[in-house]
């Protein structure tokens, strides 16, 4: 089989490649060179989790050379810069919170690399992530095909995969989802891939700055849309001065910079006619339920008028929370069984059948 393999020079994108040519699959290795902030200071160190930069691209092709498979570099700079960075930073002007990583992976990582697959005339996509996808016959012969999460549950990145279509999903192949990341490292030891051992999980920054929270990358593209303003109570009582709206996010308790308090605050709701940032003791506020949008169907949907039940994540490695969802088209509520912490607009609810991804949506609002 002709397999384009996505090589970031990472320790999982390698492997997968070393293992792929032991099978004897005729490779093709691709890296992108995607956007960086051209406003980034000079000297900003580049933390190891990000997967964009000098010591990985030069690993990427270490690997090409070393298994002797054509290597590829495609400029999308600009496409990244228009279909995942500017809609983070509009979100973020909204009063959002995005998550870019859920749009990149649709758009450029299996958007334009299943199309490179196709110009390059390999018949299927391989990738590092820790996911799965398995195809289910129907009874009418048909079959669909079904993204499930990876057997390592700390690793897993099937959240982000969600947006995937069905013919995205024919055409993709998770080598690792089945896995265990200690796995990983034998086989890296075995094929001689050089790798350090971190304590986090790889490459969860954004990709598209140097540090590792997006506050200084706010300041220094949304600076007309950052104004100092008072931190208050539900009740208008004065409590401190945050630095500008966007730079905090709801259910945030770090960072608000209120001390003295013997019950620590957390964000729930931003005033933006006043620029006033709202917190409320931690866990005195409650969502019970969440508006959804661009909700996307994997391989099924239940009936929309009725409610069906499911387990939910709102964060990549968060615990699932069970409840019900109705919806009408792109739109949807899910109701929790138990009240949650307050959810961030522009995060994603994505919703789980034992270990199945079914689907998900952005979320919209809660209350």
């Amino acid at each position: 089989m002709r397999i384009l393999v996505a090589l970031s020079g990472g320790i999982d994108s390698s492997v997968v490649a070393h293992l792929l040519k032991e099978q004897g699959h005729d490779l093709v290795g691709v890296r992108f060179t995607l956007w960086t902030d051209p406003l980034a200071p000079a000297l900003a160190e580049i933390l190891p989790s990000k997967c964009c930069n000098a010591q990985t691209a030069s690993r990427a092709q270490a690997v090409a050379k070393a298994l002797a498979i054509p290597y590829h570099i495609v400029d999308l700079e600009q496409e990244f810069k228009e279909q995942v960075v500017d809609p983070f930073l509009e979100g973020y002007r909204a009063g959002r919170t995005p998550n870019p990583c859920i749009r990149c992976n649709r758009t450029i990582k299996f958007g334009k690399l299943l199309e490179l697959t196709e110009e390059l005339g390999c018949d299927m996509l391989a990738t590092g992530h820790y996911a799965r996808v398995a195809r289910e016959r129907m009874s009418d012969e048909s079959e669909r095909m079904v993204l499930l999460e990876a057997v390592d549950t700390p690793k897993d990145q099937s959240y982000y995969l969600y947006g995937l279509t069905q013919e995205q999903l024919k055409r993709v192949l998770f080598p690792l989802g089945a896995m265990q990341k200690s796995q990983v490292y034998g086989l890296a030891e075995h094929f001689g891939v050089p790798y350090e051992k971190r304590t986090y999980r790889e490459s969860q920054d954004l990709c598209f700055f140097p540090e590792k929270s997006p506050q200084e990358f706010l300041k220094r593209h949304l600076a007309d849309a950052i104004h100092p303003g008072e931190i208050v109570r539900r009740d208008g009582t004065v409590v401190g001065n945050h630095e500008g709206l966007p730079l905090y996010t709801l259910g945030q308790r770090r960072g608000l910079k209120i001390g003295g308090l013997k019950i620590p605050l957390e964000v729930v709701s931003k005033d933006a006619e006043k620029n006033r940032l709202i917190v409320a003791p931690k866990g005195e506020e409650r969502t019970h339920a969440i508006t959804v949008k661009e909700l996307h169907w994997v391989s099924w949907k239940p009936e929309g008028d009725e409610p069906t039940r499911f387990d939910v994540r709102t964060r990549s490695l968060s615990h699932k929370k069970s409840g019900s969802i109705t919806f009408s088209g792109s739109t949807g509520r899910f109701m929790f069984d138990s009240p949650m912490e307050p959810q961030a607009p522009g995060q994603c609810l994505v919703l789980y059948r034992g270990q199945e991804v079914v689907g998900g949506g952005i979320i919209e609002g809660a209350s």
